[in-house]
């Protein structure tokens, strides 16, 4: 009896709605899996034409953000699929969606203004991606936060400082970005002299310290171009200024510096160059 039963239920039920609403929902699935494999292609391609290698980027940058961009668009491509999908497969089994699409308006209206933020965090997160502004381990300057990035995700940054403390900043805060080691980095230096100092023989140490450091075996492949004299930049009250310029690889303008520095101390105690020290003279009347 149970066994006609439920032969009468497939025969009488069961099978039709297989043969209608099951193939319908069966064809829905398989559709939304080709057009998100298909779109997936197109994006991928679309991405790559679209992202252009500036020159400084290496292939490598190059490629880190086409597979970022492209994750991106792909999971929000998906979703959208997937999420229609859905809808199409509640109306085969019967299932009211206005209700539903209802009960999602009413609540997005509630949750909207809240959400508002969030929103501004991931369109700008976007762009900063899109736009290439800054990559992890680069780094960077938003305002008076600074320091070595440790994240990017769609939302927020993460930054890490000189003293090991983590930042992590919404991308809708921020207004400026200073990214300190994109492609190339510069080591510009103010240097005070006396005023007896022959300037042209400053001039001459302060070149050849540059290159000497340069062509060290353990410093050439951090310098790109030596540190070199650039110009007298000021007179100041006790020195004569002057501006001493080079460039690095990133990530190794602080290290540069600091071993110049040193060099040309030592290079300037030999020639008896001295750097003053603020002083005061005075006049005495008789």
């Amino acid at each position: 009896m149970q066994l006609i039963k439920l032969l009468s239920f497939f025969d009488e039920k069961l099978l039709p709605w297989v043969l209608s609403h099951g193939i319908k929902i069966f064809i829905i699935i398989i559709l939304a899996y080709i057009v998100c494999i298909i779109l997936k292609k197109i994006i991928i391609k679309t991405v790559r034409i679209a992202v252009k290698r500036d020159k400084y980027s290496s292939v490598e940058d190059e490629l880190k953000r086409e597979e970022t961009l492209t994750r991106i668009f792909v999971g929000i491509i998906n979703t959208i699929i997937w999420l229609i999908a859905f809808m199409m497969i509640l109306r085969e089994l019967n299932i009211e969606i206005a209700p539903i699409l209802a009960g999602a308006g009413i609540a997005g209206i509630a949750i909207g203004f809240g959400a508002q933020y969030i929103i501004k965090d991931v369109i700008t997160g976007f762009f900063i991606i899109l736009e290439n502004q800054y990559r992890i381990g680069d780094v960077v300057k938003f305002g008076d936060i600074d320091g070595t990035v440790e994240d990017i995700s769609i939302r927020m940054t993460t930054l890490r400082d000189a003293d090991g403390i983590v930042h992590h900043i919404p991308h809708g805060e921020i207004r400026v970005v200073s990214n300190l080691t994109k492609g190339f980095a510069r080591v510009t230096l103010n240097v005070g002299v006396d005023y007896s100092s022959d300037i042209d023989k400053v001039i001459e140490i302060v070149n050849k310290t540059g290159q000497q450091l340069s062509d060290d075996i353990e410093w050439k492949d951090k310098i790109i171009s030596p540190l070199q004299f650039v110009r007298v930049n000021e007179f100041a009250d006790s020195s004569i200024i002057i501006r001493i310029s080079g460039e690095t690889i990133p990530h190794k303008q602080w290290e540069v510096g600091g071993e110049f520095r040193k060099r040309l101390k030592i290079a300037f105690d030999k020639e008896d160059i001295v750097i003053p020290y603020p002083h005061i003279v005075i006049h005495s009347t008789k």
